[in-house]
């Protein structure tokens, strides 16, 4: 065997590839150049999208929201409009409303909705009586403490020698605090809620009963609420720090310059112009939910159904539950 200079044992740098001739064309296989390239025929990558579809189909998903603020701002009827059942808690036990309790006692319900074949495990989690006190100090704590206690189930149940297939997941996904349509500045209690929910779970801020406004108080207030939450550098969702590529980031601007999205819920269907439409019936006309010209309630509809509910459910899970995750680990590693 041939012998080194110096050490035997260290490994030698050395080339294996044999050197290409100036001349010599380089295989189309081998040719440097971006990650994609050119099929010579049909190989059927893309029925992995038609494999992912029919898993999904099968075992369905879930997807938990929580809604937040003041009695009487119309947090289970927004629910029912936007998933378009009786979901909420209210309209699950009939005739019980008088005795929903007034202080922060949360009250979680679960369904399953099927549409076109796809399951989805609901589960709406209410907050009766936040911000109802006349001293609302720590009012806020509760909601902290179960949210929290969704992160610390799911960690106990990913740490087991002998893990579950599939996680039961209760983690919330979404969290869509009702600010009061009072036309002036946010309260010190809606800042300090989402100053400190912002940083455990997404939340999505909406005017709630935005029809008691005219466009122009709407308009103004909306403004107000947005000079607020960057004054107080409250990152409500979609975060600017999150977005992935620059047409995510185009898409999520155009949401950001809307947000607190104007509503207004309704469960009651009235008939216009020969259709069937939700709204609010009042003394000069129906106020049509799902239309764009009189509230912003297909904005928030899109934003947590249509186009960001993976990404609510993708941000929960890589960002505020790894962030519970390292901080137990790291507690727990501490002597």
């Amino acid at each position: 065997l041939p012998t080194h200079a110096g050490n035997s044992l260290e490994p030698k740098e050395c080339s294996m590839e044999p050197l290409a001739m100036p001349d010599e064309e380089v295989p189309l296989s081998m040719a440097p150049g971006p990650v994609g390239c050119q099929l010579f025929g049909y190989v059927g990558i893309e029925a992995v999208l038609d494999q992912m579809k029919i898993k999904t189909m099968k075992t369905g998903f879930e997807f938990n929201i929580m809604v937040v603020g003041q009695s009487g701002l119309g947090k289970s009827t927004m629910v029912n409009t936007l998933f378009k059942s009786k979901v909420s808690r209210k309209s699950s036990q009939p005739g019980q409303e008088e005795r929903i309790p007034k202080t922060v006692q949360l009250q979680s319900i679960t369904h399953v909705i099927e549409e076109k074949g796809v399951k989805m495990k609901l589960t709406v989690t209410d907050t009766p009586g936040f911000g109802d006190q006349i001293n609302n100090e720590n009012c806020w704590d509760p909601i902290i403490k179960y949210i929290n206690e969704q992160y610390e189930r799911y960690l106990r149940e990913e740490i087991l020698i002998t893990r579950k297939r599939k996680i039961p997941d209760t983690r919330v996904h979404g969290c869509v605090y009702f600010v009061p349509p009072t036309g002036h500045w946010l309260r010190p209690l809606d800042l300090e809620f989402m100053r400190r929910l912002s940083k455990i779970v997404n939340v999505v801020p909406v005017i709630a009963k935005a029809d008691t406004l005219t466009l122009e108080e709407r308009a103004e207030f909306k403004q107000r609420i947005q000079e607020d939450l960057k004054t107080h550098a409250i990152n409500v969702y979609p975060q600017e720090d999150f977005d992935q590529d620059p047409e995510d980031r185009v898409l999520n601007d155009r949401i950001r310059e809307k947000i607190p999205f104007a509503v207004v819920g309704a469960d009651q269907e009235h008939q216009v112009n020969g259709k069937r439409v939700l709204g609010r019936k009042t003394k000069w006309g129906i106020i049509e939910v799902e239309n764009p010209a009189h509230c912003e309630f297909p904005l928030l509809r899109d934003l947590l159904i249509r186009s960001h509910l993976q990404d609510l459910k993708d941000i929960t899970h890589n960002v505020h539950y790894e962030s519970y995750r390292m901080q137990r680990l790291n507690e727990s590693n501490q002597p």
